[in-house]
């Protein structure tokens, strides 16, 4: 595995934007989950990014970390999403992702969440750019 995704395996939060329906960007830091060619993220189709991403599926995204040299580096790219809605993909997917985040999905929090997930918008990247200082 190389450096980039080792770190995207690594990271906890993606700043996610979307265009919302007045065309200004809306950004929200997101659980997610890397796959080595896709991001994973779970939320509810009444969300704002859920509705965004349905009307326009151009989005950009960014995981960074540091903020003094030599310990900064990142990356930030765009790409289309699509939603996933159907229930047993939704829920394998969400699972997944919460177990990052947490150690058991018999936590209460992890729990409501996975409830409450019922869409997965996939991140397909079309340009990714990393940088290191």
């Amino acid at each position: 595995m190389n450096k980039r995704d080792d770190f995207l395996k690594s990271q906890k939060i993606l700043r996610l934007s979307t265009i919302a329906k007045n065309k200004t960007p809306h950004i929200v830091p997101v659980w997610y989950r890397y796959s080595g060619k896709k991001f994973y993220i779970g939320t509810n189709t009444k969300t704002e990014k859920a509705k965004n991403a349905k009307r326009n599926p151009h989005v950009a995204f960014c995981v960074d970390v540091g903020v003094k040299s030599p310990d900064i580096y990142g990356l930030m790219g765009q790409g289309d999403a699509n939603l996933i809605l159907e229930k047993t993909k939704v829920k394998s997917i969400a699972k997944k992702i919460l177990l990052r985040y947490f150690d058991s999905l018999e936590n209460k929090s992890a729990k409501e969440l996975l409830e409450d997930t019922d869409c997965i918008i996939e991140i397909i990247p079309k340009k990714i750019s990393v940088w290191s200082y």
